[in-house]
């Protein structure tokens, strides 16, 4: 990620924000020598304040001295960073800054959206000469909480980016274990035929017919305070098991580890904000993979809590591991458990790829996440735990089946499958997000999108302190 803030003496142009309500006064706020000048101007290219549209002001020379930018129905008061991602793409070359004063919340807005908007995955193509513009960070803006929320970022949309034969089980565990290094955490890894021994055999199950060895990892962080803990869905590639995905189907599943990506750039934040947390980061790690030894339909599976699970689709492979992971992070009685995973299909077909799904013990809970998604603008969809859907997994052979006997109601059916391995006690929150943005637009390139992150860290923080 390019660092979003040159110092202010860098030759900046200002840059305005203009609201469709304010398009035909805005140059009140300029000097009285360029309002008549930059209001002619305005009118005659027809600027409404169209959210996104820029407008360019040219100096006496034609160079460009300064710039607009529409925010459409929002104002400068209820800025998002939305508003700004597409600015760095838009504006020409150069450094930039407010040309307002904004509220303290409206600047880190602004700032965290402009280096949001900056961010390419370069990492397998020629180096572009082309480079984006920058913005000078406003004094009133909070400059730490820019750079750690767009590392973090920064961080999940890389490894979600990177392709499976380059990001495996192996090398989502090493990135865990450099950030667990870099706070000064524990980490540690329970591999391959380890995990049976040890009381994972729902994650075992799943990833023994892959190259790479399954595994468990497990970050520590922090020594007081209340226990939270985080589980990522680490899948780094689902070709569906035995009940094999279509080609198109199979195209994205690089991305089915963006649950553990989410995780730990999440978790990240929390280590990076000193929050008075006993932190636990679990990740199951593994690829759903065909082979000799790969788990069928029909198979009964044990898990950590010793409830069976009888196969009924291999490629409802998430709801597995996760299991072993529930049980094992609630063994520890800890105050909150969250889990992220791109878990499945209906909830896209439900609320599409850009509004994650929202499950939690308790209509209270959720309230607390969505209250703190609105404010950092990171939205999420709290979705119900239906107990009567829970019919749509029994099984006649196991306890339960690993997916519905129903077309219907998919999201809903995996997370009551999830919150049979969590105790009714425990304060539980499930996210069943996509973490991948498919329309290319400025400042969203197509690619990983770290869904959710902000949103559960302002809740975090809400609720713990820094």
């Amino acid at each position: 990620m390019n660092d979003p803030s040159p110092s202010p003496d860098s030759g900046s142009r200002p840059l305005w924000l203009v609201a469709e309500t304010e398009s035909d006064g805005w140059t009140e706020r300029l000097a009285p020598a360029l309002r008549a000048t930059f209001g002619a101007w305005t009118r005659q290219n027809g600027f409404r304040g169209e959210r996104g549209r820029v407008l360019l002001l040219p100096g006496p020379d034609g160079d460009v001295v300064g710039a607009v930018l529409g925010l459409g129905r929002a104002t400068r008061e209820d800025l998002t960073p939305a508003l700004l991602q597409g600015a760095p793409e838009r504006l020409p070359l150069g450094t930039y800054r407010l040309g307002d004063t904004l509220s303290p919340a409206g600047a880190t807005a602004a700032a965290l959206g402009w280096a949001i908007g900056r961010y390419r995955f370069d990492r397998y193509r020629t180096p572009l000469p082309a480079e984006l513009a920058t913005l000078v960070m406003p004094a009133n803006a909070d400059a730490a909480e820019v750079r750690r929320l767009a590392a973090a970022d920064a961080l999940a949309r890389d490894l979600i980016n990177t392709p499976a034969g380059d990001l495996g089980p192996v090398e989502l565990s090493a990135a865990i274990a450099a950030v667990a290094a870099r706070y000064g955490a524990s980490c540690r890894e329970v591999v391959g035929d380890a995990l049976i021994a040890e009381g994972y055999p729902a994650i075992h199950a799943v990833g023994r017919a892959a190259a790479a060895a399954p595994r468990l990892v497990d970050l520590r962080w922090g020594s007081t305070g209340p226990r939270v803990t985080l589980i990522g869905k680490g899948v780094c590639f689902d070709t569906g098991g035995l009940d094999l995905k279509p080609s198109s189907g199979m195209l994205l599943m690089k991305k089915d580890m963006g649950g553990a990506a989410c995780a730990l750039a999440l978790a990240q934040i929390v280590m990076d904000a000193g929050l008075k947390v006993r932190l636990r980061l679990l990740v199951p790690a593994v690829e759903n993979s065909v082979s000799a030894n790969a788990y069928r339909p029909g198979d009964v599976l044990a898990t950590r809590k010793g409830l069976t699970v009888e196969v009924t689709n291999t490629d409802a492979e998430g709801r597995l591991v996760l299991a072993d992971a529930l049980t094992l992070a609630d063994e520890e009685k800890p105050d909150l458990v969250i889990d992220l995973a791109t878990l499945t299909g209906a909830a896209r077909t439900a609320l599409g790829p850009e509004l994650p799904a929202l499950y939690a013990s308790s209509d209270a809970l959720a309230a607390e996440v969505l209250t703190s998604a609105r404010r950092a603008a990171d939205p999420l969809w709290h979705m119900p735990l239906y107990t009567p859907y829970e019919e749509d997994f029994a099984s006649k052979v196991a306890d339960l089946a690993n997916s519905s006997s129903s077309p219907f109601a998919g999201s809903i059916v995996a997370a009551l499958f999830l919150r049979r391995f969590i105790a009714e006690t425990t304060p539980w929150v499930h996210v069943d997000l996509y973490a991948w943005n498919g329309r290319d637009r400025p400042g969203r390139p197509v690619g990983a999108e770290a869904q959710s992150v902000r949103a559960l860290a302002g809740f975090l923080v809400a609720r713990y302190g820094a």
